[in-house]
């Protein structure tokens, strides 16, 4: 059974958003297209307090995009986004959700952020969506959205280290890309990961 992933394909990781990743609405097409290729959908989102601890501005003096430690573990300060009941939380008016059986909310721990959309950034708490994966039969993961050095990056290592086969569609997902490069060493380290990169050509 094939499954497919929405990661986090929110408003403000669009353009005009808290966190807008470049051409991130140009993902949600092909996003739509890809729900009839597979047999179930899901989706994970973004879902924080107001007082997130990876927000800059819970931190005197910080920027996004500063590296701070948090939890024991090397965290991006971010601008204040996806709050819980907003408007930038809420999936982006162009997305099709009929077909999304279940959404998988994440880094509502305002302690610790959750980047995967299996499990915080410490692997402490799981969201349940790789019980609900293997409790409907999923074998083979297709993933896509926002953002490829990010959330997407960390749902598909987790999805491949779970035994899932695993397939991240690249011109599906646009990255934040705080440094140059980082998206093409995101890429690398799927590949490495035993992820398989795809286009959604391949596919539909």
């Amino acid at each position: 059974m094939r499954a497919l992933v929405l990661v986090d394909l929110q408003n403000d990781f669009l353009p005009g958003g808290a966190l807008a990743v470049r051409e991130g609405d140009r993902v949600i097409p092909i996003a739509n297209r890809l729900q009839h290729e597979v047999d179930l959908v899901v989706a994970t989102q973004d879902w924080h307090p107001r007082d997130h601890a990876s927000f800059a501005s819970q931190h005197a003096g910080k920027r996004p995009g500063e590296l701070i430690t948090l939890e024991g573990l090397p965290q991006v300060l971010w601008p204040d986004h996806c709050v819980q009941l907003t408007h930038g939380a809420a999936f982006a008016s162009t997305l099709d959700t009929k077909r999304i059986t279940k959404i998988f909310p994440k880094g509502m721990d305002r302690r610790v952020d959750s980047y995967s959309g299996f499990f915080d950034n410490g692997r402490r708490h799981d969201t349940g969506l790789a019980d609900y994966l293997k409790l409907k039969g999923v074998r083979e993961l297709l993933v896509c959205g926002l953002a490829t050095d990010y959330c997407v990056k960390w749902t598909a290592l987790d999805a491949a280290e779970l035994g899932f086969d695993t397939f991240v569609v690249v011109d599906a997902c646009r990255g934040v890309e705080l440094n140059e490069g980082d998206v093409d060493d995101a890429l690398d380290e799927l590949e490495d990961a035993g992820v398989e990169l795809v286009e959604s050509d391949e596919l539909l």
